[in-house]
C-alpha cells in the first residue's frame, strides 16, 4: 500500500512558478512509474507529466518547455516545477504511483492562476 500526499499548491499570477510536492510512504517508490495528473472543473482528468523508474519522462503538449517533473528516491518524494503559468494551468493536481497493476493516488492539491 502507497500513500501519496501532495503539497505546494496555491495561488499565483500569469506568468509565476509553483513546486509541488509528492511524498509517499508505505513503499519504496523507486520502483514505481510517477505521475502528476490534473482535474479542471467540468474536465476529465489529464496526464500532465511522468517519470519512469528509470527517470524517462514525458510531457503533454501544453505544458512541454514550461513543467519539470522529478523525483528523489532517496526522499520518497515526486516533484512538479511548473514555470510560466497560464490561467488554464488552474487545476487540482494529483500525485499518482503506478506499478501494474497497481495504481494508487493522492488526494490533490488545488492550483490556481489568476490576476
Amino acid at each position: 500500500q502507497v500513500q501519496l500526499v501532495e503539497s505546494g499548491g496555491g495561488l499565483v499570477q500569469p506568468g509565476g512558478s509553483l513546486r509541488l510536492s509528492c511524498a509517499a510512504s508505505g513503499s519504496i517508490i523507486s520502483i514505481y512509474s510517477m505521475g502528476w495528473y490534473r482535474q479542471a472543473p467540468g474536465q476529465p482528468r489529464e496526464l500532465v507529466a511522468c517519470i519512469t523508474s528509470g527517470g524517462n519522462t514525458n510531457y503533454v503538449d501544453s505544458v512541454k518547455g514550461r513543467f519539470t517533473i522529478s523525483r528523489d528516491n532517496a526522499k520518497d518524494t515526486v516533484y512538479l516545477q511548473m514555470n510560466s503559468l497560464k490561467p488554464e494551468d488552474t487545476a487540482v493536481y494529483y500525485c499518482n504511483a503506478e506499478l501494474s497493476p497497481r495504481s494508487y493516488w493522492g488526494k490533490g492539491t488545488l492550483v490556481t492562476v489568476s490576476s
